[in-house]
């Protein structure tokens, strides 16, 4: 588990290099290109070539946090059963098959069904089209042959479908250029990600401390369909432990939190020094939570009432959350489970992920205000997170330090991992952006969304689809990468704008 301690530095990671939080199980991409062993004798130095061509992909996927297990051509019927088995012991998580040249579709099914993964087709040629009059001057039908067994690539991927569906495979595929094609290699760089973050969720550990809150009936989840969908692990850890943990915590530890969070926030002048120091105790006992259990998230909620010291403990813990938030390990409040895998999705993407809720409609400005009390993504805020206090948190027990902030200017992505009642998990999108405008400045986190239906019918249209009444927040437009995880996952992905 990658952790970095707030007393040691006040600075965070960078969005775009999200964190991996299981560094035992790296993610392996496997990589073949395909062809047939009767061509190399017949036409000299193509299978060069088209390994060379093999090599130029893999460069093109090398980049932190992926790796890479390139098997090189498959030819005969014989190196796929081999290199199936070799895919299946290297325990990659994605398949990549270039087709390099027309390939027997008897060289790619053994591969596939051995390594048992999510695979992807590229169907990429070497240049944009051949050069036909260089071409037909050649004046040798069987150098004229080899040359054009060179862009053939696209020949054999009819065959290669067929047979993936006659054998009830699934397969998702990229047609373009091997070089120069920014709109193909944005997809397969969108599958990458999408196959990192499916690894992410199916190696990350997601704690579940306290209960729910009463009566909210649509976040209680079945915890089962979860695993069974996503993958990862859920351990339930105790609101007494945070406690006990608090009690340790030195006087020393709670000065250079206090000054991490003079660093990270913009302290309001009315919060009171005795509050900053319980919401730093407690923000250090959370990290030492995070580590005893290997957490890569959490969803938590607790009354606290009748034990002064979980009332103590559960009332001041929105700054260390939204520390542990902003450091790739998203908190959800009221034990909702559903948007605590949602802001991890949108967190591993690299676009944070902050737990939000409809507050109210503004139809002046044709704007959707929302926002939620507890903590907030504070890499994707709009300037300086601000700290203030409550004198009561509404709905819960307790008053504290709460943060206000709203989500960066410009594009964004909102995502609801939706149970639909019949065992199924769905993914719910929209894209819009974060406008400026006035907040209500009531300590809380509050953006004000434009959608390109309009308030009025994006409201309705996202409504239907019966979420849950919470949501993730991330700065961009991912629809895209998320439709690519929903089918890498078989989970249903339903964009509304």
């Amino acid at each position: 588990m990658q952790t970095i301690p707030h007393s040691q530095t006040g600075q965070q990671p960078d969005l775009a290099t999200p964190i991996l939080t299981n560094r035992s199980f790296p993610f392996k991409v496997g990589l073949f290109g395909i062809g047939l062993d009767t061509y190399w004798a017949q036409f000299d130095g193509l299978e060069n070539r088209l390994k060379g061509y093999l090599q130029r992909v893999e460069n093109r996927f090398s980049r932190p946090g992926v790796e890479v297990v390139n098997l090189g051509l498959v030819d005969s019927p014989e190196k796929a059963l081999v290199a199936g088995h070799q895919f299946r012991r290297a325990d990659i998580d994605l398949l990549f098959i270039y087709v390099t040249t027309y390939a027997l579709s008897a060289t790619v099914l053994p591969v596939v069904q051995r390594a048992k993964v999510p695979v992807i087709v590229l169907n990429l040629a070497p240049e944009p089209a051949i050069n036909y009059e260089w071409f037909n001057q050649l004046n040798d039908r069987t150098k004229m042959t080899g040359e054009w067994l060179a862009y053939c690539s696209a020949c054999p991927v009819p065959e290669i479908a067929n047979v993936f569906r006659r054998a009830g495979i699934p397969f998702h595929q990229v047609t373009g250029m091997l070089e120069n094609d920014p709109e193909g290699w944005q997809e397969i760089d969108e599958w990458l990600e999408a196959g990192r973050v499916a690894h992410v969720m199916a190696h990350n550990c997601l704690g579940l401390m306290g209960n729910y809150y009463s009566g909210m009936l649509d976040i209680y989840s079945d915890l089962t369909l979860q695993n069974a969908t996503f993958g990862g692990h859920m351990k339930i850890v105790e609101v007494d432990e945070l406690s006990a943990l608090r009690e340790a915590v030195s006087a020393e530890q709670v000065k250079e939190r206090t000054a991490v969070f003079a660093e990270t926030f913009a302290i309001q002048p009315d919060c009171l020094p005795d509050e900053l120091d319980r919401a730093a105790r407690t923000s250090v006992a959370l990290d030492l939570l995070v580590e005893t259990h290997g957490l890569g998230s959490l969803a938590y909620y607790h009354k606290g009432s009748g034990n002064p010291a979980n009332e103590d403990t559960m009332s001041s813990v929105i700054l260390g959350n939204s520390l542990l938030t902003a450091r790739g390990i998203p908190v959800a409040g009221e034990y909702e489970v559903k948007n605590a895998q949602a802001m991890k999705i949108m967190d591993s993407f690299g676009v944070g992920g902050s737990f939000t809720e409809y507050y109210a409609m503004d139809f002046a400005d044709d704007v959707v205000l929302m926002g939620h009390d507890g903590p907030g993504h504070i890499r994707i805020a709009e300037g300086k997170t601000k700290v203030r206090p409550l004198y009561v948190y509404h709905g819960k027990v307790g008053r504290g330090l709460s943060v206000e902030m709203s989500v960066k200017n410009g594009p964004v992505t909102l995502l609801s991992v939706v149970e639909n009642g019949q065992g199924k998990i769905s993914l719910l999108v929209a894209e819009g952006e974060s406008v400026p405008g006035p907040i209500l400045q009531i300590g809380n986190t509050n953006s004000r969304y434009r959608f390109s239906p309009g308030a009025r019918q994006f409201v309705q249209t996202w409504n239907s689809h019966g979420p849950a009444h919470h949501c993730a927040v991330g700065v961009g437009h991912i629809a895209s990468k998320l439709a690519k995880l929903g089918a890498l996952l078989n989970v249903e992905v339903i964009q509304v704008c």
